[in-house]
């Protein structure tokens, strides 16, 4: 990638960032559910929440329209090329680097630092990507995790909401367990594999390996949350009485 391309994507980065500014200001548009209103805590997640469901349902269609469209990229993950799994990672980008700030800048870090952790470790590799132009298909299968996160939002948002609607969130609970398969399991432990065996452990690809297994940590992490939340719940501990108010938690 030459400097110009480079600057033209950090361009678009930066662009993104602002997309989602203006999408946070949309959101507080949005009518909040009494739940949502009678608890202050609740405002900023339910305003972060909804940015959040945006860039998912975006950039879940888009990764999944980039495989379709091109699908001679999955032979060759380290260095096949798309323009559209491209500037899919950039838009990623400025959504990662716009939610780590309005959580710190709302003074969220304490409640959401698993979100800090992971944005941090999604950025930092996706700016690797950009700036060699290698293991782009990684990031657009790894971006598949947003069809999942549809789900997942609507989940946290029926929650926070008190929707009385138990069949709603009864269906969403199972298509959200399929979809975490699907869409996150799967992907996930296919790339761990590709890179344990094709990768070379050095420089760019160490970086990334080392990256690959953190996230595989925390996304069994959160499985286990949402199966004890959703489908155990006689196994949860420490829930009762807890304030959730403003907590950010991937799964909670």
């Amino acid at each position: 990638m030459g400097p110009g391309w480079r600057a033209a994507s950090a361009a678009l980065v930066g662009g993104s960032v602002a997309i989602f500014g203006a999408f946070r200001r949309l959101a507080l548009a949005v009518p909040q559910p009494a739940a949502v209103r009678s608890r202050p805590g609740r405002v900023w997640r339910w305003r972060n929440l909804l940015v959040s469901f945006a860039h998912s349902v975006l950039a879940g269609l888009w990764a999944l329209f980039s495989l379709w469209h091109s699908p001679e990229l999955l032979s060759d993950i380290q260095d096949g090329y798309s323009v559209s799994g491209h500037l899919l990672v950039c838009f990623s980008s400025g959504y990662f680097i716009h939610d780590t700030l309005d959580i710190i800048f709302n003074h969220q870090s304490r409640s959401s630092w698993e979100y800090l952790v992971h944005h941090a470790m999604a950025i930092s590799a996706f700016v690797s990507l950009i700036l060699t132009g290698r293991f782009l298909v990684a990031a657009v299968l790894l971006l598949l995790v947003e069809v999942s996160n549809i789900f997942l939002t609507v989940r946290m948002l029926l929650k926070m909401s008190n929707v009385p609607s138990p069949a709603l969130y009864e269906a969403n609970k199972y298509i959200n367990l399929v979809m975490y398969f699907a869409f996150r399991l799967a992907p996930q432990a296919y790339l761990t594999w590709y890179f344990l065996r094709y990768v070379e452990v050095q420089g760019q690809g160490a970086f990334l390996t080392a990256n690959l297994l953190l996230l595989d940590a925390m996304i069994l992490m959160y499985f286990s949350r949402l199966l004890r939340s959703d489908f155990f719940p006689s196994l949860r501990k420490g829930s009762v009485g807890r304030d959730v108010d403003g907590e950010k938690f991937l799964i909670d």
